[in-house]
């Protein structure tokens, strides 16, 4: 299951030479991320509401062309694994048009609680949130 965000390439993302910077793709990942939570049902806020953070534990991005000034982009998001404790989800930036990915990448997070910054094991505390985003390993698509 995955979920594709729009993004127009604003100026400000762009070097001087029109180029998007490559720090602006994990502000694009967390843009198609939280839009897939949303497919899915629930808000990010929501889960923060009942105790549940996901801080970033790892992050990966390949760059295999440049997106410029004004590129309309895909950016794809799924759940490519997930445990009770941690979830992986992964990125592909697409040119409007295009088949072959701009940019791969890939984001890991921890499930811990909001107040303690704990690892919480979410299979047992929250089993109704873990089979949501459990969900989005199927196959199926949502727009």
């Amino acid at each position: 299951m995955y979920a594709d965000s729009t993004i127009v390439v604003r100026y400000a993302e762009t070097d001087q030479m029109g180029i998007a910077h490559h720090s602006v793709y994990p502000i694009w990942y967390e843009v198609a991320r939280t839009d897939l939570i949303k497919k899915l049902g629930m808000h990010y806020s929501e889960m923060e509401a009942m105790g549940v953070m996901l801080p970033l534990t790892d992050m990966e991005s390949h760059y295999h062309q440049a997106a410029k000034y004004e590129d309309e982009l895909t950016v794809r998001a799924r759940v490519e694994k997930m445990s009770a404790a941690r979830i992986r989800f992964s990125y592909e930036v697409f040119r409007k048009g295009e088949e072959t990915p701009i940019n791969t990448g890939a984001t890991a997070h921890g499930f811990v609680d909001s107040h303690t910054f704990q690892p919480i094991n979410l299979k047992k505390r929250y089993p109704d949130l873990y089979a949501l985003l459990s969900k989005a390993m199927e196959k199926d698509e949502i727009r």
